[in-house]
């Protein structure tokens, strides 16, 4: 038993050393010399769109409420995702299983109607 825990424990340690090896290689190679340099530069700031200047409005702003949209696609593709191997498993699926699998789906309802409650379908 202790032997698990001494390998989660090493595990934990190298974790630990290369999440502070992440933050700290760029904060010397910057303090040395060999990091990214800031050459502020009016180009940098224009719009490049397929090497043609840009005409007119650039900086379109997207209606928020497409992500939202997106958001409840994602939550049901989830939803399919996951229902579609227990349904073709259903042959051998107990009380246990189906359990599961309405309390996913009225989870997944739970969301939907909160954001039905909310609003978020309507499109003003």
């Amino acid at each position: 038993m202790l032997n698990s825990f001494g390998l989660l424990g090493m595990f934990l340690i190298i974790a630990i050393l290369v999440t502070a090896a992440f933050v700290l290689i760029p904060i010397a190679l910057r303090l040395v010399g060999l990091g990214a340099r800031r050459n502020p530069n009016t180009d940098k700031y224009t719009i490049y769109e397929c090497g043609m200047v840009s005409v007119g409005k650039t900086h379109i702003q997207f209606n928020f409420r497409y992500y939202f949209f997106a958001v409840l696609f994602v939550a049901f593709d989830v939803l399919a995702i996951f229902l579609f191997p227990w349904a073709l498993w259903m042959g051998n699926a107990g009380v246990f299983e189906l359990g599961a699998a309405v309390l996913l789906v009225v989870i997944v309802l739970i969301g939907y109607l909160y954001a039905w409650k909310k609003g978020v379908m309507q499109w003003k």
